[in-house]
């Protein structure tokens, strides 16, 4: 056993979760605020600072920093990146081009996300000037581009970077003028850039040029294009490498000063943060390019390992809903990656695993607009919170769990309230709800009947749990799976309240609830491995006359995969490699990543038959005769570091000892008495019937009527869920059931404009 604290940590939107091994072998985890200022100026520093004051006796030196010479790593991940995207925080940068291309981004791709949007508003681009550098080359095409011999004679021939295409240099780059330009750029305080040029991905020299010149200007940050992503086409490459000049700066802002908060500058501990692809890296790698998914990741890597081929053979659907946002996602044996996606209208080319967000979780605010019941996307956030925080908050879905009985304050610790001494104050919540479900009343006066202020609160409940279930379909009904044959992993502080509804509205029948689900993303982190990539541009044809090729490049690839690894400290045997192929049909532009799958086609496999595979899967058809071009060569390096924290708890012996009945509003029979449960006084193999809560540190778990939980023995709860009752609609005008058919149909328009 270490004898260093070993702490993972995510940084969320709302609140930050911590999760740490003490050198006894003791595991605490704590969660807080991510910002409350008047009382801290970090949360991931504050939550290591308790921990260690509590276990060890050491609080802060005089100089204010934690001391870490007792913390052997840290690994975190943070929302930094992504919220800086999201509100257009990030450093100012200038984008730096070939002459004729200054508008490329602000055309982009011509995307339109919004299918029915009436007002279609192009996304804000995220530099404030454009340099054009007159400079260019051209690929050596003389079966497709005629050019007269005059003009080719006097062109310097280069050969690239990777697979030695050949280019022409019709336009050589001058320095000087390079160099007037960036100049004035300092002039007006920008100090960052973007470089992306025209085949820059296989012809570096004049990138690294005008790179060279910005830094001896004294530019802080110069994101070059073929650094940052190594891929063929320039818009997205140029997105990339605008985010990433736009967000590394304010990232290592962030880093700098959260290693201001230790003593000696956190020398001496491993910092890990962790990668939107699922992998962890030095605290020296972290760039915002890859950091746009970094706190979700780690909840897919804690679900995936935790319950995939150990509780069921099922696909798994993981459900993480925090105070923001809910994020979800799906594993199958293989983290399922994309390679382009648009965050805030900014299409990034990295590797990120594949996460539907919805702007639907418990601080989503509840309004009444049109006869329409509407949650979201605008959040109370951790200032001022939900009206029971009592900071002055509006209703939330947290408002809406509380007044139906499925949280109960007595169990959550006093830190609420202006002074944060306060426990939950239902007393607030309950007078907000009447007041809103007067509002609603008053509008369907023409119903017999009233509406009640727990039927307002379900309502809104159901709503929300409809607007979960969107990207669930989105990622499996979407994809040609089927939704209802997979398990259902809860995670996040607010899943556990809706996990069977959820599961239940989309025919599932397993749910899992990890011990520990309220801090899943930051467990997951200590589960996760390091992961270091190479890659390189291609454009060959997949033919045998270049399978030598692709084997050549792969073991340079991997080598360079391997040596970085290394030189982090992990053995050969610690090291796995993942080859991969990025292809597509040609005239085609939708390219796939494939692995290999077994055959003898290279010597690191068959190719091929996964990309038919794939492509069969993702589109629904193939084209006969078509060559297949590799656009680009990956491997993924993975160091072994997870951390084994699964223990087995006791058997049970006797009947679950119940600490109190509380009485919990449901859509069919009303207020039920309702069993309350301890998670850490449960055993593995007992059973509770529903409906029941069962509570925990840091998640309320609300078991409905028609489930059943039972605890494994690792002591996780699996859920069984039941039919429930069907529920019948009428002609009669429904408010719920309207908003309920809103996002189902705008799911399906969803789909149709994919």
């Amino acid at each position: 056993m270490s004898q260093k604290f070993k702490f993972a940590i995510d940084r969320g939107g709302t609140f930050t979760d911590v999760f740490a091994l003490c050198p006894n072998g003791k595991i605490r985890v704590l969660k807080l605020l991510s910002e409350d200022p008047q009382h801290y100026q970090d949360a991931p520093t504050e939550g290591i600072r308790r921990i260690l004051l509590e276990e060890s006796g050491k609080d802060i030196d005089a100089n204010g920093n934690v001391d870490n010479t007792d913390i052997e790593w840290i690994r975190m991940g943070t929302t930094v990146a992504t919220n800086a995207l999201l509100e257009r925080k990030g450093e100012k940068m200038a984008f730096v081009t070939n002459k004729g291309f200054k508008d490329i981004l602000l055309i982009g791709n011509q995307a339109r996300p919004k299918i029915f949007e009436l007002n279609i508003r192009r996304p804000e681009i995220l530099y404030l000037d454009v340099i054009e550098v007159d400079c260019r080359v051209i690929p050596v095409l003389p079966t497709a581009c005629q050019l007269s011999d005059d003009l080719t004679q006097q062109w310097r021939i280069v050969q690239g970077n990777t697979d030695g295409e050949r280019f022409y240099v019709t336009k050589e780059l001058d320095p000087e003028s390079v160099r007037t330009d960036l100049s004035k750029l300092k002039e007006k305080g920008i100090n960052s850039i973007s470089v992306a040029l025209a085949h820059s991905y296989q012809f570096f020299e004049h990138e690294n040029q005008i790179g060279q010149i910005a830094f001896e200007l004294g530019f802080k940050h110069v994101s070059l294009s073929h650094n940052v992503i190594a891929m063929t086409r320039i818009v997205p490459r140029g997105f990339t490498s605008c985010a990433d000049a736009y967000l590394t700066p304010h990232v290592k802002k962030y880093l700098e000063s959260f290693r201001s908060g230790f003593k000696n500058n956190l020398e001496g501990t491993r910092v890990l943060f962790m990668q939107s692809d699922g992998g962890l890296t030095p605290m020296e790698h972290f760039n915002g390019a890859r950091a746009i998914l970094s706190g979700p990741a780690g909840g897919v890597v804690g679900y995936a390992i935790t319950t995939w081929k150990k509780e069921t053979e099922l696909p798994v659907i993981g459900f993480d809903m925090g105070g923001t946002s809910t994020d979800v996602s799906r594993f199958d044996g293989v983290y399922e990656h994309v390679y382009e996606s648009t965050t805030a209208g900014v299409t990034i080319q990295s590797p990120q695993l594949d996460v539907n967000t919805v702007a639907a979780g418990g601080g989503s605010m509840l309004f009444f607009r049109s006869g329409m019941f509407v949650v979201g996307p605008e959040s109370a956030g951790a200032h001022p919170g939900p009206v029971c925080y009592k900071k002055g908050g509006p209703l939330t879905v947290t408002d809406a769990n509380l007044i139906l009985g499925r949280l109960l304050p007595q169990f959550f610790p006093k830190i609420f309230g202006p002074n944060e001494n306060l426990p939950l104050d239902k007393a607030s919540t309950v007078k907000a709800f009447e007041a809103l479900t007067k509002e609603i009343n008053n509008f369907l006066e023409s119903k017999k009947e009233k509406m009640s202020v727990e039927e307002v609160a379900m309502g809104f409940i159901r709503v929300a749990n409809e607007a979960m279930c969107r990207p669930i379909r989105a990622l499996t009904q979407g994809k040609g799976y089927d939704t209802s044959r997979h398990a259902l992993a809860c995670f996040g502080g607010a899943g556990g309240q809706h996990a069977c509804a959820i599961a239940r509205s989309l025919g599932m029948t397993t749910v899992f609830v990890h011990k520990y689900a309220g801090i899943l993303s930051a467990y997951g982190m200590a589960l996760a491995d390091v992961v270091h990539e190479s890659q390189e541009s291609c454009g060959k044809i997949y033919a045998p006359d270049n399978f030598e090729y692709f084997d050549a490049r792969f073991d340079e690839l991997k080598r360079q995969c391997t040596e970085e690894l290394q030189r982090q400290g992990f053995s050969d045997s610690d090291i796995v490699l993942e080859p991969y192929l990025h292809m597509r049909y040609d005239g085609t532009d939708c390219p796939l990543m494939c692995p290999p799958s077994l055959g003898n086609d290279l010597r690191h496999g068959d190719f091929i038959k996964s990309f038919v595979d794939r492509y069969k899967a993702e589109f629904g058809f193939l084209i006969a005769k078509r060559n297949v071009i590799v656009d680009d060569i990956r491997v993924r390096g993975v160091g072994k570091s997870a951390v084994d924290t699964e223990g087995i708890i006791g058997r049970s012996v006797g009947e679950a000892e119940t600490i109190e009945i509380t009485k919990v509003y449901f859509e069919d029979g009303g207020y039920l008495d309702t069993k309350v449960f301890q998670l850490k006084d449960l055993y593995g193999g007992e059973t509770l019937t529903g409906p029941c809560i069962i509570m925990d540190q840091l998640s309320t778990i609300l078991v409905e009527p028609d489930c059943t939980a039972s605890i494994t023995g690792k002591g996780d709860i699996k859920i069984t869920i039941g039919t429930g009752k069907v529920k019948e609609i009428g002609p009669e005008l429904d408010s719920i059931q309207l908003s309920i058919f809103s996002h189902r149909f705008m799911s399906i328009a969803e789909q149709m404009g994919r």
